[in-house]
C-alpha cells in the first residue's frame, strides 16, 4: 500500500515538474510558482514512504513554501496591518519554550559523566564556524550586512535538529543534548562578543542590547519551559506530542517570512551565498569531526561534535537580524542555511547509521523518543 501511494505521488510531483518547466518556458510566472510549490508537497508525501528519506520530507515543505515565498513574496510581508516580520520573534519564543518543556537537569548531566567530550564540542563550536564565517564573508563581494549575516550565522548556538541526527548517525546522543543545551544557553554572552570582534566593521553591534535580546529569546523561555515541565511532569502529553509539531511549523514560517522580505536581494546574490553557506555548513562537519579526533574521542563522540558544530541555529540568528531591524540582509544567511543543513545533515546520518561506531554503540535508553523531542 506505501509502496503505492509513493508511486501515485512521485507520478503527480513528475507531472507538476513538466508542467512548471512549460510554463516557465511560456513566462507564465504566476501560475508556475503553485505548480513548483505542489511538486515539493507532492515529493515530500513520496519521501514519507521511504525509511531512507522520510527524514528529508520536512526539509522539501519548506522548499515548498519557500518557492511560494519568492514568487508571491507579498503573501508574506503583511496582512492588513500586521508586518509578518514582528511575528519572528514570539515564533521563536515559542520554540525555546518547547525546547525547555523537553529539558530535564539531566540534560546536563553529561558535563559531570563526559566533560572532556562537552568541553571539546562547546569549544569547538564557538571557534570553528564564527572563524569560518568570518573568513568566508572577507573572501565575499557581498555588501556588508549581507556578509555579516554569514558571521552571524557561524556565532550563533548549535542547530536543535542536531539531537535527531545524532541518533540517526548512531552517535552519542546524550553528549549532543548537552553540547546543545549548554551552547544555547551560552548564547546570550557568547553570541554578541563574537558578533563584535568578527562583524564589528561590517554592521553596528551593540553588545549589551543584543544579549538582552538574546535573553529574552532563549534564556526566559526557556526557563519557562523547564518550569513548566517540572510543575506538569507526567500530566502534559499533549504538549510533548504538539510541540514539536508547532516548532517545525515555527521555523518554516520564520524562513517563509525572511525570504519573502530578502527576495530581491536572494535572487541577486542567490546562487553565490548558497555555495558559501555549503562549504561553511559542510567545513563545519569536517573539521568538528577531526577536532574530536584530534583529542583521542571515540568515532561516536566524533560524529556528535561533527554534527553538532556543523548544524547551527538558525531560527535565532534570524531573531537577532530581525532585532537589529535588517532581516532583509543580515537574515538571509541564516533563512539559506537552515534548509541547507538540513539537507546536508539528513545525509550524513544516513551515511553513518549503515556504518557502525568502532566502538561499542552506547547503551542510551528510549534514543528515539529523546531526540524527537529535542527536536522542539
Amino acid at each position: 500500500m506505501l509502496m503505492k501511494r509513493s508511486t501515485v505521488f512521485y507520478a503527480i510531483a513528475g507531472a507538476l515538474l513538466v508542467t512548471y518547466l512549460a510554463l516557465t518556458i511560456l513566462q507564465l510566472h504566476t501560475v508556475s510558482g503553485w505548480l513548483l510549490a505542489l511538486f515539493f508537497v507532492c515529493l515530500a508525501m513520496a519521501f514519507r514512504s521511504n525509511r531512507f528519506l522520510k527524514g528529508l520530507s520536512f526539509t522539501v515543505i519548506i522548499f515548498a513554501a519557500v518557492t511560494i515565498a519568492l514568487y508571491h513574496p507579498g503573501y508574506f510581508q503583511r496582512w492588513g496591518s500586521l508586518a509578518l516580520s514582528d511575528l519572528i520573534i514570539p515564533l521563536i519564543q515559542i520554540i525555546m519554550f518547547g525546547m525547555g518543556t523537553a529539558m530535564s537537569l539531566k540534560d546536563f548531566a553529561g558535563v559531570v559523566k563526559q566533560p572532556k567530550g562537552v568541553l571539546i564540542g562547546v569549544l569547538s563550536q564557538f571557534t570553528i564556524m564564527p572563524l569560518l564565517g568570518f573568513t568566508l564573508a572577507s573572501l565575499s563581494s557581498f555588501p556588508p550586512e549581507i556578509a555579516a549575516g554569514i558571521v552571524l550565522i557561524g556565532c550563533s548556538p548549535s542547530g536543535l535538529a542536531s539531537n535527531v541526527m545524532s541518533y540517526l548517525a548512531k552517535a552519542n546522543l546524550a553528549l549532543s543534548i548537552t553540547i546543545t543545551s549548554i551552547t544555547t544557553l551560552l548564547a546570550p554572552f557568547v553570541t554578541p562578543v563574537l558578533m563584535k570582534l568578527l562583524a564589528g566593521a561590517l554592521v553596528e553591534i551593540e553588545v549589551f542590547k543584543m544579549m538582552w535580546e538574546i535573553i529574552k529569546m532563549i534564556i526566559i523561555p526557556i526557563g519557562a519551559g523547564l518550569l513548566f515541565n517540572r510543575l506538569l511532569r507526567g500530566r502534559s502529553k499533549w504538549l510533548d506530542d504538539a510541540m514539536p509539531i508547532v516548532s517545525m511549523a515555527g521555523i518554516a514560517f520564520i524562513l517563509v517570512i525572511i525570504v519573502a522580505a530578502g527576495r530581491d536581494s536572494l535572487l541577486t546574490i542567490g546562487p553565490a551565498l548558497i555555495g558559501l553557506v555549503l562549504i561553511h555548513n559542510t567545513c563545519g562537519y569536517l573539521l568538528g569531526y577531526w577536532s574530536g579526533r584530534l583529542f583521542g574521542m571515540p568515532e561516536s563522540d566524533c560524529r556528535t561534535i561533527a554534527i553538532e558544530v556543523g548544524m547551527q541555529n538558525g531560527g535565532l540568528a534570524s531573531g537577532i537580524a530581525k532585532e537589529m531591524g535588517k532581516i532583509a540582509t543580515v537574515g538571509l544567511a541564516p533563512a539559506v542555511f537552515g534548509p541547507l543543513m538540513n539537507v546536508t545533515g539528513s545525509a550524513l546520518a544516513s551515511w553513518w547509521h549503515n556504518r557502525q561506531p568502532k566502538e561499542k554503540p552506547l547503551d542510551n535508553k528510549n534514543l528515539k523518543q529523546q531526540a524527537h523531542s529535542s527536536l522542539s
